[in-house]
């Protein structure tokens, strides 16, 4: 699992590449009456659909391990099982016409409401590619949209259901304006005491903990204690590496930086070392970038913690001391934090995590950071993340202008820290955080005045689907 890192808004699911001398024959996972048979072997790029979603679908190490053997020796079946569990797998819905050598079809996942289109290609000479990019549904697949009763009723209802066969622990919260439309717990904060999640149970965020880094940089770069434009290295007089050295604060609050992650066989082992920001970048400091800075956007988690450090040394205090006083205090945020996971606090729910669906769950302490960074690791509540949004919306935490150049799209589905997309032209920005045992999600819809905040103590996508199965049913009239 990819900690911090879970899906934007509206982005590409998957972009597998498969190498392949032959096609493998199958048949189709699911009839298709509109679609004329065709003979095993006639057509190589929807039999290698076919035989990749069959394996996929059969959630088992054994069927990938032997569509890799056959297909493509690199595949990474560890990802793909990966994917798999964040899915529920596919359901074919129908093929669409394709050109010679490919075939493409329409999948829904089986545990939302989620559509994608799959396309494989097989020229001679050339690998085979697999490409699965999530898309708006066609008109004749879309959900309907409902009123606002029934909206909040239908997700109180598929909590119910999640929360019955134990995929779900958490809280939902829908405000509107002044008004909360559903505020409820569901689930154990502690399996082991029996203790039940309440409204105000601490949940680890994950990568929301973008959002407050993001308002605290954009609040020094109005104060003229940091600039835009200005360079890792000009506020950080040591940096190690030259490359990164150049990157700007605003490549770093879009993911253009090529400052990499944090997270792999470094982290594992000195997990419980990595104590300030400034562990961080003795560790990763000597690093190139992955991509040279501006060219790309990939997510970096290893850029937010960079931020933390260029927000510590404009500011001549700590991170969770700026954070403390300039974002949670003035917003009334009394419940949110980064203390050390060694520290007792307070209704702060234990993370499980499971290697697959059914399986036990497990106490997620031994995957935590030692306490979280400005790339995210926090905790807080969905009672503070709704005065953090209203905050914002407020004029509270940055002035309107401010925050309106964060939250519209500076990089592909991304503004300053942002998640940001457009719902059938209804714009929302927020943020969601994914790591074992921890699943979080805030949007906010300005131009309806509607918040939606979904926290959790269990693995990704618990929460996301949540929120998207309300998302997509909510109304979007004022």
């Amino acid at each position: 699992m990819n900690r911090y890192l879970v899906p934007a808004l509206s982005l590409l699911i998957a972009l597998t590449a498969f190498n392949a001398s032959a096609a493998t024959p199958a048949a189709d996972p699911a009839p298709n009456p509109n679609v004329a048979a065709k003979a095993a072997n006639e057509d190589p790029a929807r039999d290698a659909l076919d035989a990749w979603l069959a394996a996929f679908n059969a959630d088992d190490r054994a069927s990938l391990e032997a569509f890799r053997d056959r297909h493509q020796p690199t595949m990474d079946v560890d990802g793909m099982l990966d994917f798999r569990a964040r899915t529920g797998g596919f359901r074919l819905i129908r093929r669409e016409a394709s050109e010679a050598g490919s075939s493409q079809a329409l999948v829904q996942e089986r545990d939302s409401d989620t559509i994608a289109r799959v396309q494989t290609i097989v020229k001679d000479g050339a690998p085979l590619a697999i490409r699965i990019e999530r898309i708006e549904p066609p008109a004749d697949l879309r959900v309907a949209r409902l009123d606002q009763a029934a909206a909040v009723s239908a997700l109180a209802a598929k909590a119910d259901q999640e929360a019955q066969r134990d995929a779900f622990a958490g809280v939902l919260l829908v405000a509107r304006g002044d008004s909360v439309l559903l505020q409820r717990a569901w689930g154990l904060a502690d399996r082991k005491a029996g203790t039940p999640v309440t409204l105000d149970t601490r949940f680890r965020l994950g990568s929301m903990n973008k959002m407050f880094t993001a308002v605290a940089t954009l609040q020094l770069v109005h104060a003229g204690k940091l600039s835009l434009d200005g360079t890792v290295g000009e506020y950080l007089r040591d940096y190690p590496n030259a490359a990164i050295a150049k990157v700007t604060i605003r490549q770093l609050l879009t993911h253009a930086g090529g400052t990499g992650d944090i997270f792999g066989p470094d982290f594992d082992a000195k997990r419980l070392t990595l104590k300030t920001h400034d562990d961080y970048v003795r560790l990763y400091g000597s690093r190139r970038p992955d991509h040279a800075p501006g060219e790309d956007h990939r997510y970096s988690n290893y850029g937010f913690v960079l931020l933390g450090a260029i927000i510590e040394h404009a500011s001549s205090q700590s991170y969770y001391d700026y954070i403390d006083k300039h974002l949670f205090a003035p917003a009334g945020m009394r419940d949110s934090g980064s203390l050390p996971e060694e520290t007792a606090v307070p209704k702060r729910a234990i993370a499980y995590t499971r290697a697959k669906p059914g399986a036990p769950w497990t106490d997620a302490i031994d995957t935590l950071p030692w306490r979280g960074t400005a790339a995210g690791g926090g905790y807080s509540t969905a009672g503070d993340l709704l005065k953090f949004a209203r905050a914002l919306q407020a004029g509270t935490l940055l002035p309107p202008a401010l925050l309106a150049e964060a939250t519209r799209v500076q990089s592909p589905r991304y503004g300053y820290g942002f998640n940001v997309a457009a719902i059938d032209g209804v714009p929302v920005y927020g943020h969601g955080g994914g790591a074992p045992g921890m699943n979080g999600e805030l949007r906010i819809f300005p131009t309806l005045g509607e918040v939606v905040i979904g926290l959790g103590n269990v693995d990704p996508p618990a929460v996301s689907r949540l929120v998207e199965f309300y998302q997509v049913r909510m109304p979007l009239g004022s």
